[in-house]
């Protein structure tokens, strides 16, 4: 929905869906192809969405953000850049930065959570007290909110579960566990901004980065490392055989990594 509300509703919001035509969403998309190529590609794909969901309603009869669109985008690649990580082991002082800092305090323990998880910053910044299993201590990502469209477990650290007792005092009812000042869920560039503000060089998303770094320096079992992140490992057959998602591997890794970063009180 954000990206949706920030470069499609202003131009094509007040239109109805029998309206909106292809050179509607050339429009919306050619200013980001090139500089947010990835943002202009899941952009595309959520205005695909709501324009199919209109076809089999019956409010229009093909989709104006089909396969026309995709032929007219420039077909020139973009360079492919890395997201900027810290070399694991100065990740314990950004966590003590942070922590030490003056941000808002749903901010700083989503920060922690985020890291200590090993997970996407929307992830962290969505999750719900619904989603977390404290018989199991167990956070289910649910499908809805995963890049890979499948549901995540993720097994809980003592050092998450001690970040997640922090969050109880800022409850609301939001559901949130990390709720912003007003109570929604924070934007994505309250985390970012928080690096940006005291010259930590390297966003979110790269703290997963690091902690792929730490697993392949330590000797990590890949295929656990890989499951940690949520990434499928192995060819289509491999994948089919391998039905179990290393629960309790996973959790012994999880331990480790947060010894490996928590700062020394």
């Amino acid at each position: 929905m954000a990206r949706l509300d920030q470069y499609a509703h202003p131009s094509l919001g007040a239109k109805r869906v029998d309206s909106i035509t292809t050179s509607d969403v050339l429009d919306i998309l050619m200013p980001i192809w090139a500089p947010k190529r990835e943002t202009a590609t899941k952009l595309l794909s959520y205005v695909r969405a709501v324009m199919k969901w209109s076809v089999a309603q019956g409010y229009r009869e093909d989709n104006p953000a089909g396969e026309a669109v995709t032929a007219a985008l420039p077909r020139g690649g973009v360079q492919r850049t890395h997201f900027r990580a810290l070399d694991w082991r100065e990740v314990p002082t950004a966590l003590q930065t942070i922590q030490e800092s003056s941000a808002y305090p749903t901010t700083k323990l989503c920060f922690e959570f985020m890291v200590l998880c090993a997970v996407r910053s929307g992830e962290a910044r969505h999750a719900t007290w619904a989603e977390i299993d404290f018989e199991a201590d167990v956070w289910m990502i649910p499908a809805s909110r995963t890049k890979t469209g499948r549901e995540h477990r993720v097994p809980l650290s003592s050092a998450a579960l001690a970040v997640l007792a922090q969050a109880r005092e800022y409850n609301d009812s939001s559901g949130l566990i990390f709720p912003s000042p007003t109570g929604k869920a924070m934007s994505d560039n309250t985390l970012s901004k928080a690096l940006r503000d005291h010259s930590i060089p390297a966003v979110p998303h790269g703290f997963r980065s690091s902690f792929r770094d730490w697993c392949g320096e330590t000797g990590q079992a890949r295929e656990v490392a890989e499951s940690s992140l949520a990434h499928q490992v192995g060819n289509a057959v491999e994948r089919a055989y391998a039905r179990s998602d290393m629960l309790a591997r996973r959790r012994a890794l999880m331990d480790e990594w947060a010894a490996a970063i928590t700062p020394a009180k």
